[in-house]
């Protein structure tokens, strides 16, 4: 039998959204429009929010969640390097999510994803306790925890954007994190994904058109709303990319992945490409012996 590596699979990660929450069963926001709440300011949805009459905290919460962050720099308070994150920076990621009732947000050096509800007020960002996989991450506990003990807390915003990327600096009590973000899927290709799930080999094969390229192996995966498996396709080559997914050959994968149709009469859209995969979350990892 193959060891697990991790396993995460539960029906609110089938039928919601990428918040772990061990009481709350939030499904996906799917209307358009703002909901206030006593303990959190809620954006619904990013397609088609009317910006123009959200608050200074909506706007903010909306802006944020447009974006995938990645550190850029990380200093502590006499303005040097966190080595730890600094050498790994480029897979140190952020990002800001809208869900039912709350805000969240979730973070990971490449290895856990943790996951925390958030408030807003002006710039002042309030994260609580994170809920984390339990992965061991040998040479990256050290940065992990170390980023776990920034962002839980208190931290003060600000924002920057242009056309296709923003910047994001956030001063907490020790350190100062710079992020980079770029556009998420939604609001590249302005409209919301079909969630869907992947089984990926972790073996890859030569590409039939191109030899040379190797090709990830996928097969379809449905669940019921109990998130039980009630059937699977047959194994075929994905000649492609999953944006956010980084392939393991020590691993098969199931991954829950956003589909977005693409304008094939965009010029600068190959016209035999349907559609952009966008990776959601890893519910299941097996390591290959």
């Amino acid at each position: 039998m193959k060891p697990m590596l991790r396993l995460i699979l539960l029906p609110s990660l089938l039928s919601a959204g990428l918040f772990l929450s061990a009481c709350d069963d939030s499904s996906l926001i799917n209307d358009a429009g703002v909901e206030d709440n006593a303990n959190a300011v809620m954006v619904k949805d990013t397609k088609n929010v009317p910006t123009a009459n959200l608050s200074a905290e909506e706007q903010m919460i909306y802006n944020l969640a447009r974006y995938r962050w990645t550190l850029a720099s990380a200093t502590d308070n006499n303005g040097q390097p966190l080595k730890k994150l600094m050498d790994i920076n480029d897979q140190v990621t952020l990002s800001f999510n809208q869900y039912q009732g709350q805000n969240s947000i979730s973070y990971s050096v490449g290895c856990n994803m943790a996951n925390a509800t958030y408030e807003l007020q002006g710039n002042r960002l309030t994260t609580d306790a994170a809920m984390s996989t339990k992965m061991l991450c040998d040479d990256l506990n050290v940065a992990e925890n170390s980023l776990n003990e920034i962002m839980q807390g208190i931290s003060q915003l600000s924002l920057t954007e242009d056309n296709t990327s923003a910047m994001l600096t956030q001063n907490t009590a020790d350190a100062t994190l710079m992020w980079i973000g770029k556009l998420t899927a939604q609001a590249k290709y302005n409209s919301k994904g079909e969630t869907v799930f992947w089984a990926v080999r972790a073996a890859t094969t030569p590409c039939v058109d191109n030899s040379t390229q190797p090709c990830l192996q996928v097969k379809t995966v449905n669940y019921d709303d109990q998130g039980l498996k009630t059937s699977e396709g047959e194994w075929t080559e994905f000649v492609g990319s999953i944006d956010g997914y980084q392939h393991d050959e020590g691993r098969d994968d199931v991954l829950r992945l956003q589909r977005y149709e693409l304008n094939t009469s965009d010029a600068s859209t190959a016209s035999d490409i349907q559609y952009a995969y966008v990776l959601d979350t890893i519910i299941e990892s097996t390591v290959v012996s």
